[in-house]
Protein backbone atom coordinates (compact mmCIF):
# COMPACT_ATOMS: atom_id res chain seq x y z
CA UNK A 1 0.00 0.00 0.00
CA UNK A 2 1.68 2.99 -1.15
CA UNK A 3 -1.25 5.43 -1.80
CA UNK A 4 -0.02 8.42 0.79
CA UNK A 5 -3.97 9.53 1.17
CA UNK A 6 -4.71 6.08 2.55
CA UNK A 7 -1.47 5.82 4.97
CA UNK A 8 -2.50 8.92 6.51
CA UNK A 9 -5.91 8.19 6.92
CA UNK A 10 -5.16 5.37 8.58
CA UNK A 11 -2.78 6.92 11.20
CA UNK A 12 -4.68 9.93 11.90
CA UNK A 13 -7.81 7.34 12.60
CA UNK A 14 -5.57 4.90 14.19
CA UNK A 15 -3.43 7.39 16.85
CA UNK A 16 -6.96 9.65 17.27
CA UNK A 17 -8.58 6.23 18.74
CA UNK A 18 -4.96 5.16 20.35
CA UNK A 19 -4.23 8.12 21.89
CA UNK A 20 -8.08 8.20 23.21
CA UNK A 21 -8.34 4.79 24.31
CA UNK A 22 -4.94 5.12 26.56
CA UNK A 23 -5.81 8.24 28.07
CA UNK A 24 -9.40 7.20 28.96
CA UNK A 25 -8.13 4.12 30.39
CA UNK A 26 -5.39 5.67 32.62
CA UNK A 27 -7.93 8.29 33.56
CA UNK A 28 -10.49 5.26 34.69
CA UNK A 29 -7.13 3.76 36.93
CA UNK A 30 -6.55 7.24 38.27
CA UNK A 31 -10.40 7.76 38.77
CA UNK A 32 -9.82 5.36 42.00
CA UNK A 33 -7.09 6.84 43.76
CA UNK A 34 -6.74 9.70 45.39
CA UNK A 35 -5.85 13.46 44.82
CA UNK A 36 -2.22 13.21 45.23
CA UNK A 37 -1.63 10.03 43.52
CA UNK A 38 -3.84 11.94 40.62
CA UNK A 39 -1.13 14.33 40.67
CA UNK A 40 1.59 12.80 40.21
CA UNK A 41 0.84 10.66 37.64
CA UNK A 42 -0.16 14.00 35.71
CA UNK A 43 3.00 15.45 36.86
CA UNK A 44 4.85 12.41 35.69
CA UNK A 45 3.58 12.51 32.42
CA UNK A 46 3.98 15.90 31.75
CA UNK A 47 6.99 15.34 29.30
CA UNK A 48 4.42 14.75 27.04
CA UNK A 49 3.61 18.30 27.18
CA UNK A 50 6.72 19.64 27.35
CA UNK A 51 8.03 17.17 24.09
CA UNK A 52 4.90 18.09 22.01
CA UNK A 53 6.27 21.98 21.54
CA UNK A 54 10.05 20.50 20.71
CA UNK A 55 8.43 18.65 18.16
CA UNK A 56 6.33 21.16 17.01
CA UNK A 57 9.49 23.49 16.79
CA UNK A 58 11.75 21.19 15.44
CA UNK A 59 9.51 19.90 12.62
CA UNK A 60 8.66 23.68 12.26
CA UNK A 61 11.66 23.97 9.77
CA UNK A 62 11.13 21.24 7.35
CA UNK A 63 8.30 20.39 5.11
CA UNK A 64 8.98 16.60 4.28
CA UNK A 65 6.87 13.82 5.08
CA UNK A 66 8.36 13.07 8.01
CA UNK A 67 8.42 16.39 9.33
CA UNK A 68 4.48 16.82 8.90
CA UNK A 69 4.17 13.23 10.94
CA UNK A 70 5.94 14.61 13.70
CA UNK A 71 4.18 18.19 13.70
CA UNK A 72 0.69 16.03 14.24
CA UNK A 73 1.99 13.66 16.43
CA UNK A 74 3.46 16.74 18.64
CA UNK A 75 -0.08 18.34 18.71
CA UNK A 76 -1.88 15.26 19.44
CA UNK A 77 1.03 14.82 22.18
CA UNK A 78 0.17 18.42 23.60
CA UNK A 79 -3.41 17.84 23.23
CA UNK A 80 -3.95 14.28 24.85
CA UNK A 81 -1.46 15.82 28.40
CA UNK A 82 -3.99 18.72 28.76
CA UNK A 83 -7.15 16.59 28.46
CA UNK A 84 -5.90 13.81 30.61
CA UNK A 85 -5.05 16.47 33.09
CA UNK A 86 -8.50 17.89 32.63
CA UNK A 87 -9.98 14.41 33.07
CA UNK A 88 -8.11 13.45 36.59
CA UNK A 89 -9.35 16.63 37.87
CA UNK A 90 -5.51 18.21 38.56
CA UNK A 91 -6.75 21.17 35.74
CA UNK A 92 -10.35 22.59 35.88
CA UNK A 93 -11.67 25.10 37.43
CA UNK A 94 -12.49 26.59 41.15
CA UNK A 95 -16.21 25.85 40.88
CA UNK A 96 -16.58 21.89 41.70
CA UNK A 97 -20.25 22.35 43.08
CA UNK A 98 -22.99 21.32 41.39
CA UNK A 99 -25.12 23.73 39.25
CA UNK A 100 -28.73 24.93 40.63
CA UNK A 101 -31.93 23.75 38.62
CA UNK A 102 -32.88 27.13 38.16
CA UNK A 103 -30.85 30.03 37.32
CA UNK A 104 -30.87 33.03 34.86
CA UNK A 105 -28.77 31.69 31.43
CA UNK A 106 -25.68 34.56 32.38
CA UNK A 107 -25.15 33.23 35.74
CA UNK A 108 -25.62 29.70 34.60
CA UNK A 109 -22.59 30.34 31.80
CA UNK A 110 -20.09 31.93 34.92
CA UNK A 111 -21.04 29.24 37.44
CA UNK A 112 -19.76 26.60 33.98
CA UNK A 113 -17.05 28.82 33.12
CA UNK A 114 -15.55 28.42 36.80
CA UNK A 115 -16.01 24.81 36.40
CA UNK A 116 -13.11 24.90 33.71
CA UNK A 117 -11.02 27.96 33.76
CA UNK A 118 -8.04 27.05 34.76
CA UNK A 119 -8.20 24.53 31.83
CA UNK A 120 -9.13 27.00 29.13
CA UNK A 121 -6.50 29.56 30.20
CA UNK A 122 -4.23 26.54 29.87
CA UNK A 123 -5.78 25.54 26.23
CA UNK A 124 -5.51 29.11 25.40
CA UNK A 125 -2.07 29.55 26.29
CA UNK A 126 -1.22 26.62 24.91
CA UNK A 127 -2.64 28.08 21.12
CA UNK A 128 -0.70 30.97 21.75
CA UNK A 129 2.49 29.13 22.21
CA UNK A 130 1.58 27.21 19.45
CA UNK A 131 0.88 30.01 17.31
CA UNK A 132 3.79 31.71 18.44
CA UNK A 133 6.15 28.79 17.13
CA UNK A 134 4.74 28.27 13.97
CA UNK A 135 2.86 30.64 12.34
CA UNK A 136 5.20 31.70 8.96
CA UNK A 137 7.04 28.80 8.71
CA UNK A 138 7.93 26.21 6.78
CA UNK A 139 5.59 23.43 7.99
CA UNK A 140 2.45 24.74 9.78
CA UNK A 141 0.36 21.39 9.96
CA UNK A 142 1.01 20.99 13.75
CA UNK A 143 -0.35 24.37 14.05
CA UNK A 144 -3.27 23.61 11.95
CA UNK A 145 -3.81 20.01 14.25
CA UNK A 146 -3.63 21.94 17.31
CA UNK A 147 -6.23 24.53 16.19
CA UNK A 148 -8.44 22.29 14.63
CA UNK A 149 -8.91 20.55 18.09
CA UNK A 150 -9.18 23.62 19.56
CA UNK A 151 -11.89 24.66 17.83
CA UNK A 152 -14.05 21.06 17.80
CA UNK A 153 -13.35 21.20 21.58
CA UNK A 154 -15.13 24.72 22.25
CA UNK A 155 -18.09 23.66 19.42
CA UNK A 156 -18.65 20.68 21.68
CA UNK A 157 -18.46 22.31 24.85
CA UNK A 158 -20.67 25.00 23.93
CA UNK A 159 -23.35 22.35 22.76
CA UNK A 160 -23.36 20.61 25.88
CA UNK A 161 -24.27 24.52 27.65
CA UNK A 162 -26.73 24.97 25.02
CA UNK A 163 -27.92 21.99 25.49
CA UNK A 164 -27.87 18.52 23.04
CA UNK A 165 -30.36 15.56 23.04
CA UNK A 166 -28.60 12.63 24.17
CA UNK A 167 -25.09 12.82 26.93
CA UNK A 168 -23.53 10.27 27.36
CA UNK A 169 -22.59 10.57 31.66
CA UNK A 170 -21.15 7.47 32.12
CA UNK A 171 -17.70 8.65 30.64
CA UNK A 172 -17.64 11.48 32.76
CA UNK A 173 -14.90 10.79 35.46
CA UNK A 174 -15.34 10.53 39.15
CA UNK A 175 -13.16 13.43 39.81
CA UNK A 176 -15.03 15.82 37.49
CA UNK A 177 -18.76 14.33 38.29
CA UNK A 178 -20.17 17.87 39.01
CA UNK A 179 -20.30 18.85 35.98
CA UNK A 180 -22.91 16.37 34.75
CA UNK A 181 -25.12 19.06 36.64
CA UNK A 182 -23.59 21.90 34.18
CA UNK A 183 -24.74 19.83 30.90
CA UNK A 184 -27.91 20.31 29.43
CA UNK A 185 -30.22 18.32 27.62
CA UNK A 186 -32.75 19.64 24.98
CA UNK A 187 -33.67 19.93 21.40
CA UNK A 188 -30.80 20.78 19.22
CA UNK A 189 -29.76 24.24 19.91
CA UNK A 190 -29.42 27.38 17.60
CA UNK A 191 -25.24 26.70 17.62
CA UNK A 192 -25.28 22.88 16.89
CA UNK A 193 -26.40 23.57 13.00
CA UNK A 194 -23.29 26.48 12.59
CA UNK A 195 -20.52 24.77 14.60
CA UNK A 196 -21.28 21.94 12.16
CA UNK A 197 -21.18 23.74 8.66
CA UNK A 198 -18.15 25.57 9.84
CA UNK A 199 -16.45 22.22 10.89
CA UNK A 200 -17.94 20.98 7.02
CA UNK A 201 -16.69 24.01 5.19
CA UNK A 202 -13.14 23.56 7.06
CA UNK A 203 -13.47 19.73 5.63
CA UNK A 204 -14.34 20.52 2.02
CA UNK A 205 -11.36 23.28 2.51
CA UNK A 206 -8.96 20.62 3.04
CA UNK A 207 -10.34 17.67 0.68
CA UNK A 208 -9.67 20.40 -2.10
CA UNK A 209 -6.37 20.64 -0.96
CA UNK A 210 -5.74 17.32 -1.02
CA UNK A 211 -6.35 17.13 -5.14
CA UNK A 212 -5.70 19.90 -5.92
CA UNK A 213 -1.65 19.94 -4.81
CA UNK A 214 0.86 17.31 -6.32
CA UNK A 215 3.43 17.32 -3.26
CA UNK A 216 3.15 14.84 -1.31
CA UNK A 217 3.63 16.08 2.17
CA UNK A 218 1.10 18.72 1.32
CA UNK A 219 -1.03 15.86 0.41
CA UNK A 220 -0.33 14.31 3.69
CA UNK A 221 -0.82 17.17 5.99
CA UNK A 222 -4.04 18.36 4.48
CA UNK A 223 -5.37 14.51 4.90
CA UNK A 224 -4.24 14.04 8.78
CA UNK A 225 -6.34 17.63 9.22
CA UNK A 226 -9.50 16.07 7.67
Amino acid sequence: MDNPIIIACLVAVFSWWFFTGAILLAVRLCDRNSVGFRAKVTAAVSPFYLFGFCGLWYSSFASDVQSVYLAFFSALSIWGWIEFAFLTGIITGPNTTDCPRVLMPFERFIRAWGTLAYHEILLVISLLLTLKLCWGAENTFGMWTFIVLYAARVFAKLNLFFGVPRINLEFVPKALDHLKSHFKIAALNWFFPLSVTLLTFALACWIERIYALSDASDIIGFTLLA
